[in-house]
This record gives C-alpha cells, structure tokens and sequence, in this order.
C-alpha cells in the first residue's frame, strides 16, 4: 500500500485531462444541436435529450463489458485503449456535417467513456478501506478541476466556432492517451485476477450479481435515483439558461467554471475531513438532502447570478459521491472490483436514459409561451428534487436494514475469504455532486 498515494496521483491526473475534454464540449454541444437542427430551443432540447440517451444507452452495455475486461487484463491498457478511442472520436465529431453523424460520433464515445469502471476499480485496488473516501474525494475533485478549465475554454472557444471546443477536446484525450502510456502502473494483482464471460459481463446479468452485496444492491438504487435527476439537469442546464437568463455559451461556461471551483474544494479537500467525522453513511444522506434542496431553487431561482449562489453552497453535496463509493467498494471482493463497477455504471446509464427524457421532455413542454399548457421552465428542475428526496428515503431505508451489520463487518468478513473460495460474480460514478449540472 506504499505505493498506493503515488498511484492515486496518476489516475488523478488521467481523469482530469479525460474530464477536461468532456467539459469542453458541454457550453457548446445543445448549441450545435440547435445549429444542425435548424430549430429553436424547445426542440433542440428532444434532440440533445436523445443524444444524451444514446451516449447513455452504449454506456450501459459496455460499462459491465468493460469492467469485467479489467478484471481479466487489469485496468491499464482498458483504460489507455479507451481514451484513445475517445480522443479520436471527438475529432470526428468536430467535422460532422449532419445530426446523424453527430449521433454516431455519441454513441462511440459512449463506448469509450465506459472506461470510468476501470478507474474506479484502479483507485480500490491502490487504497486500504479505511482510505477510499479520500481515494474516490480526489478521483472527484480531478472532476472538479476538469469542469473548472473545460467548460471555461469551452464557452470561450464556443463563442468564436462552435466546433473548436470539439478538436481541443480531441487533443486533450490523445494527449490523456499518450501521458498514461508512460505514467500509470498496471494496479491489478495477478492473483486476484480472473477469465472473462461475456455471459457474466453483460449488463443484465452483472445487474443481477448485484444481489450478492446487499448493501451495494441498495446503494445502486439510491445512486439510480439520484442520478435520474442529475441528467436531467444536465440535458437543460444550457437551453434553461439561455431561455430564462439570456446566457451565452461564455456565461455557462463560467457557470460551469463555479461548479468545478467547488467541487474540487468540497470533494478533493472537505470531503477528507467531514466523511471520517460524521461517518459514510450520514455523509451520503447529507449530500442527498443538500442535492433536493439546491434542485428546488435551481427552478425557482428568478435571476441568474441566484443559481450561482445555490451552486456555491449546493456543492457540499459533493461528500455524496466518495462516501458511497467508498461504502460499494468496501463490501465487494477484491477481484470482483471492475465486475461490481461495470454493473452499478450500467444502473447510473439507465438513469442516463431515463434523465435527458425526463429532463428534455419537461422543459420542452413547460418552456412553451403558446397558453396550450402552465409556463413552468423550471419544471425539469422541480422533478429533480422529488427524485432526490426519493433516493434519501431508500438511502435512509437501506441504512437502517443493514446498518447493525455496518460496512467494516462486510469488509472484515470479505478480507477473511480467499478469492478462490467464492464462485466469481459479475456507480458515475457520477462524479459530480447531486446538485452539480457539471458532468
């Protein structure tokens, strides 16, 4: 475990620079939508909510498949053949000349980008238990420090060409692809790896290995829920503020540049101190009761420098991501790491799916001026905190009915098993805070 701080560090640094070519892109992609489209906002919004859900739907099939790979050829080269993929993919979409290329250049990324099961496994290879929350605050607040930069140069490139962002974006990850190459060890141990199945990796069946772990079976279903929300916001967080506030791609950008500001803060810094002081589990409820109420005044907010302010203290939140996280991994053997991550990916990109539908559908349809039905653009927003409070209540639910048992007694019970004496089995994470339109 020694060498773990300075393996942490590498894929620290690989996350951010992946993270900093996905940030790029967001201030611009609705925008380029809505130019390819040839249409104003509300049906952009069903486009960009199908592009989100294509993205999503190849995330869900390949994430356990990915994962699974990892556990049998070790994280490095998935990882490193990923971000290569993604880089080249980014260059194509810079070119595209229609919607349906765009949608095709979606879907590979989509692919690629599965990649973030390898590194979450990577960080619970290298880091003891006790540690992890600290291991996936720093793999959060490389998140955070990505959104700072990208979505920033993202507005800023995006003002002069909308597909400039798309070509920086494809250099970052090369460059991402090529840094890895020469800088990050190979984290997985041969003896705790094991042959792939495609019949264990693929997305239903790794779903229902889930059972296994009950603790994680329930955190899944609390991530699912919360993530549902935070796509939604994600699918509207541009069109809403041009709409409402009149933002260009440079105002969302700096929007974006607070969000990572804070992330990085909360998540790379905050998180190392409050998590050990108040415990995982009232790390996660605190997260997701600070996530319903910032969604609540994201669609009340009346003026735009209010979202700023709900930003900027909805991003304590951020102790949400590396408390569960840190809960999964601690009741997952260790060579089931990538599998068990592969699976509940594949859970968060149903919630990819479902949230740009929601979120697209509910502002195009509110955001409507026609007197056909109630102008409420911040509806999408208001779904969200109900989604959100409905992921407290099963968190709070799977607390209690596991909670006499506590995560170090599952660990301490796992660490006493050898990995040969259990028959092998087949979260996005989402990296931003509940409350974050950032990832």
């Amino acid at each position: 475990m020694n060498q773990a701080p300075g393996a942490v560090r590498f894929i620290f640094f690989t996350i951010l620079l992946d993270v900093l070519g996905i940030g790029l892109i967001i201030p611009v992609a609705p925008r380029l939508v809505e130019n390819l489209q040839g249409e104003g906002e509300s049906a952009a919004a069903y486009s960009v909510a199908i592009l989100g859900a294509t993205y999503a739907a190849m995330q869900f099939i390949f994430a356990p498949i990915l994962g699974s790979l990892s556990d049998r050829v070790g994280r490095r080269p998935v990882i490193l053949i990923s971000l290569l993929g993604s880089g080249l993919d980014y260059i194509a979409a810079a070119f595209a000349p229609t919607l349906a290329w765009l949608f095709v250049t979606r879907a590979i990324n989509g692919i690629s980008g599965a990649n973030i099961t390898a590194a979450s496994a990577y960080i619970a290879d290298v880091t003891p238990p006790e540690k992890r929350a600290a291991g996936f605050g720093m793999m959060g607040a490389a998140f955070g420090i990505g959104f700072v930069v990208g979505p920033l140069m993202g507005g800023v490139l995006g003002s002069y060409d909308l597909r400039w962002p798309f070509l920086a974006a494809g250099g970052l990850s090369l460059l991402n692809a090529l840094y890895g190459y020469f800088v990050l060890p190979e984290s997985l141990k041969p003896e705790h790896r094991r042959p792939f199945s495609f019949a264990r990796a693929n997305p239903i069946s790794s779903l229902r290995n889930l059972q296994k772990y009950p603790l994680v079976l329930g955190l899944s279903v609390v991530l699912f829920l919360a993530n549902i929300a935070q796509f939604a916001l994600h699918t509207t967080w541009v069109l809403y503020t041009k709409h409402r506030y009149g933002w260009s791609p440079r105002d969302v950008g700096f929007s974006l540049f607070a969000v990572g500001i804070s992330a990085a803060i909360v998540q790379g810094f905050l998180a190392r101190k409050i998590i050990p002081k108040i415990g995982e589990k009232r790390a996660v409820l605190f997260g997701l009761a600070i996530g319903a109420v910032a969604y609540l005044g994201y669609g009340l907010a009346t003026q735009g420098w209010m979202l700023i302010a709900i930003l900027l203290v909805g991003s304590l939140g951020g102790i949400f991501q590396p408390a569960s996280q840190s809960l999964v991994t601690q009741s997952v053997r260790p060579d089931e790491q990538g599998g068990v991550q592969g699976a509940i990916t594949s859970l968060q990109c149903l919630a990819g799916i479902l949230g740009p539908a929601v979120g697209g559908s509910l502002f195009g349809y509110f955001a409507r001026r026609d007197g056909a039905q109630p102008y409420i653009p911040g509806a999408s927003y208001f779904a969200s905190s109900i989604l959100c409070l409905m992921s407290l209540g099963v968190a709070i639910w799977v607390f209690r009915r596991w909670g006499p048992r506590g995560t170090e007694g599952e660990a301490s019970e796992l660490s006493s098993v050898s990995p040969a004496s259990v028959v092998p089995a087949t979260v996005v994470p989402a990296s931003a805070t509940p409350a974050s339109p950032s990832a």
